[in-house]
């Protein structure tokens, strides 16, 4: 039986069916837990969640035992369904997302942490906890895209397993929405982006986080992650087929010479080669404890070379009209000679973005920073390629689309 009550009534031995209010105010990524740890329970009193619902037959009831009641208390009636995601969530500017995206984006993280961590001692996967982080995630890049999927690209090294699963997660939903897919099959999409990698809970964490090259032995262990995924999300419950497919068969490749299957071409699922492109792009784009990573732009240009034998051309040019040429935080030289940073894509031009410039090639010196709309009417500057930030000898690069103004 159910029963809504206020924070303050909680106490040791209850069981939290659910947490009121939104996902990203709590600071559990699950919201179904028994109340057998203090640390725990502080937590929800010190979070902005007000009330929660508790069930008073798997935990104790607000007060001690007393007379049946003369009426049952009835469970809240059901939700009611969401209004379609173009009526609730309208497109942003990058300006305004950039606050909300890197809470989502600190929030996702942990969730994703405890998750693994919970699978990495042995407790099987419940996949529909992890729904809401989808939900939130989903929500972001509906509203501008190139937020929170470049801030999950800047991730540092030591945080690179969790968050490459929020990345792979949001540009898993960006390419749904670019390939048209319905908002289940997008849902589905960014679940399997989120799980496709908890099967390296399996593999030690001094093979993961090695500086040096692996040895075979420890190749092997990392080349079993899928496998070993696979099976944990077998093991758990509300696991789709979908996110199953994905997290065993995203390092497959379209010419059939990937792993664990060595399947190729028709064999594997529209969303199995969605995984493999959102899963390369993001870990050749970030920093890993063996390298630091690519250029956004150089990334999308080295993986086009790949389209063909590893990747579907169909999928990776999707993938491309979603994030772009020159992805949001991609360093480029304008026909004037200024520098700037990608901000926004236009949407009917991909070699036409929104640019935030701040130095002159010319004087060699910064210049007020200034957006310039290169699709806008009457500008006639345009991005003649990327640049290397060393090369200028420019420094936090990143801060001109990440700071506001």
């Amino acid at each position: 039986m159910l029963k809504k009550i206020g924070v303050e009534d909680l106490r040791m031995g209850m069981f939290v069916h659910e947490l009121c209010g939104s996902w990203i105010d709590h600071p559990f990524w699950r919201s179904r837990l028994k109340l057998d740890d203090p640390a725990v329970l502080q937590q929800i009193l010190d979070s902005p969640v007000k009330e929660v619902m508790i069930d008073i037959t798997k935990g104790l009831d607000v007060a001690a035992p007393e007379p049946e009641p003369e009426h049952e208390v009835a469970p809240p009636p059901e939700p009611a369904k969401p209004a379609p995601a173009h009526l609730t969530e309208p497109k942003v500017s990058l300006e305004v997302e950039m606050g909300r995206a890197a809470k989502v984006c600190a929030t996702a993280r942990g969730a994703v942490a405890s998750m693994f961590q919970e699978a990495r001692m042995g407790k099987a996967i419940d996949a529909k906890h992890a729904l809401p982080v989808v939900e939130e995630i989903s929500s972001s890049v509906r509203r501008n895209p190139g937020a929170l999927i470049g801030l999950a690209r800047l991730k540092s090294k030591d945080d690179y397993t969790y968050m490459h699963s929020v990345a792979v997660c949001a540009l898993m939903v960006s390419l749904a929405r670019q390939l048209k897919l319905d908002d289940h099959q997008t849902r589905e999409a960014g679940m399997a982006g989120l799980l496709h990698d908890i099967g390296k809970m399996m593999v030690p964490l001094s093979i993961l986080n090695k500086p040096g090259k692996l040895t075979d032995d420890e190749f092997v262990s990392v080349k079993n992650h899928p496998m070993e995924g696979y099976k944990l999300l077998k093991a758990g419950s509300g696991v789709s087929d979908v996110t199953l497919d994905v997290c065993l068969h995203h390092h497959e490749k379209m010419a059939g010479n990937g792993y664990p299957e060595k399947l190729k071409g028709e064999q594997l699922s529209i969303f199995a080669r969605m995984g493999a492109v959102c899963d390369v792009y993001d870990a050749i784009t970030s920093n890993r404890p063996y390298k630091n990573g690519w250029d956004p732009s150089e990334s999308i240009r080295k993986m086009a070379e790949w389209s063909g034998p590893h990747f579907d051309p169909a999928v990776f040019q999707a993938f491309v009209k979603s994030i772009g040429i020159y992805p949001v935080g991609t360093l480029v030289k304008l026909e004037s000679g200024r520098l700037g940073v990608v901000t926004e894509q236009h949407e009917k031009s991909l070699l036409a973005p929104k640019v935030k410039v701040f130095f002159s090639t010319k004087s060699q010196s910064y210049i007020p920073p200034q957006v310039l709309d290169l699709a806008g009417p009457g500008l006639q500057d345009k991005i003649v390629g990327r640049e290397d930030a060393a090369k200028w000898g420019l420094k936090n690069v990143n801060d001109f689309w990440i700071t506001p103004g």
